[in-house]
């Protein structure tokens, strides 16, 4: 079984249609998701990404037919339907029937699938770009919503093209803000330095915990904004992210970068949390 969907209640395995020429979501692009992971028998923050895709819905104009802790505890009956270490990706979803234009909130619907994924880990490269996220006041940029991905699609298409795994994309300004799909963070001389939420940028879940986890472990973690040179010059680059979760970067441009102490300890961090094990490891 490669995969699970829920919808109406009930489990299946069969890829059933949900959304019809007529439906709102369908032709206005609207609706939301968010991506969970379970792996090694673990699902790192799942409630907070439940609660995520539910703000999401309100922030699109739709009403969620489920709280967040009934969302979660559908994932986990979800997950347990594979083998226990299975690599998995949850998205949670919701979408609207009915409305011109705008959705009426109470034709919104649940649905969920749950599908193996395996799980990156090992480093990736990207390219500069020429794509830029837009503004809070140009994109509903506050909801993972489907409707802003495909300039994702589109800087990723542009990465392999140029022989890349992943693109930077900048903000309005022409500050770099991310990587096409993960968060972007940067050490030079012993300080990590992420780019400032701005608006214009999911600032993820895992960025938030990868985040405190290092200052716990007593790094210096600025939140500022970054520019290309700022990136280029870096002793190390690191991605966090759901999918991947805490990934090296080696190459940006004619740039490389070493795997660093940093960046290991940010894996080792994220993965005794994701465990609920102790963190032993300490800064080099």
């Amino acid at each position: 079984m490669d995969a699970v969907y829920w919808h109406d209640g009930s489990w299946t395995d069969e890829h059933r249609p949900l959304l019809g020429l007529g439906d709102n979501s369908f032709w206005m692009g609207n609706s939301v998701f968010d991506g969970a992971r379970a792996y090694e028998g673990v699902i790192p923050d799942l409630q907070l990404h439940c609660e995520r895709v539910c703000r999401s819905a309100i922030h699109m104009l739709m009403r969620p037919t489920l709280d967040a802790s009934t969302l979660a505890d559908i994932c986990r009956d979800g997950v347990r339907r594979f083998e226990r270490d299975a690599e998995l990706y949850i998205r949670p979803m919701f979408y609207a029937r009915a409305g011109f234009i705008v959705p009426e909130p109470d034709s919104t619907e649940c649905a969920i699938m749950i599908h193996r994924a395996p799980m990156p880990r090992g480093a990736f490269s990207a390219c500069s770009s020429p794509f830029r996220r837009p503004g809070a006041d140009m994109a509903p940029t506050a909801a993972k919503a489907s409707c802003l991905y495909p300039m994702t699609q589109q800087a990723l298409r542009f990465a392999r093209q140029q022989g890349f795994d992943n693109a930077l994309v900048c903000n309005g300004a022409g500050d770099v803000v991310e990587f096409a799909t993960s968060n972007l963070m940067i050490v030079r001389g012993g300080t990590v330095c992420t780019p400032v939420p701005d608006g214009s940028f999911l600032a993820g879940i895992t960025r938030a915990r990868v985040i405190g986890l290092l200052r716990r472990a007593g790094v210096e973690v600025v939140e500022r904004r970054l520019s290309l040179d700022d990136v280029l010059g870096a002793d190390e680059v690191f991605s966090t992210g759901n999918y991947g979760k805490v990934l090296p970067v080696d190459r940006i441009d004619r740039q490389t970068y070493a795997h660093g102490p940093i960046t290991q300890l940010a894996q080792q961090r994220y993965h005794a949390f994701a465990h609920g094990e102790p963190a032993v490891a300490a800064v080099a």
